[in-house]
């Protein structure tokens, strides 16, 4: 089957909920996941998920989604700010990619202020918590509604 939304989670969002409150919110990503499952089913949109600690692991789940996906949501946790390898990937399969992070990066530590998935991103979403996830679902409604194949 193809089409259809890919959200990746990268490093410690499996320890949403749990994992600083006070700046990630108290929601598990299996509570964000169900969330979004619900605006699918609603939306009539085929939506997966991926969650990994491991860099090479991403790295092959963004390439397996060249033929299955028509869009990724991207939150690479702590990888958006050092790996090339997850930048390569996301350009090579030539889909559209919208990056979320629950905090706003752009007002925590300097290392965090340079994102290297933004440049493959068609957007990105910052500092809205859990529903920095719905909005780059609605938003990936909208692409996916106007054919928009990948950024630029």
């Amino acid at each position: 089957m193809s089409g259809g939304i890919l959200v990746l989670n990268g490093p410690n969002l499996n320890l949403l909920g749990q994992r600083e409150p006070t700046l990630y919110g108290n929601q598990s990503l299996e509570e964000i996941n169900q969330e979004l499952e619900e605006m699918a089913s609603a939306t009539g949109i085929r939506v997966e998920f991926f969650q990994s600690n491991h860099e090479g692991e991403l790295v092959d789940r963004i390439q397996q989604a060249r033929d299955d996906f028509e869009l990724i949501i991207i939150n690479a946790g702590a990888f958006s700010h050092y790996s090339i390898a997850l930048h390569d990937a996301l350009r090579a399969v030539n889909l559209p990619v919208i990056e979320v992070h629950l905090s706003n990066i752009y007002t925590r530590e300097e290392f965090r202020h340079q994102s290297l998935i933004s440049p493959v991103a068609v957007g990105g979403i910052f500092g809205f918590g859990a529903l920095s996830y719905r909005l780059a679902f609605l938003a990936a409604c909208e692409i996916i509604k106007k054919g928009v194949r990948s950024k630029g």
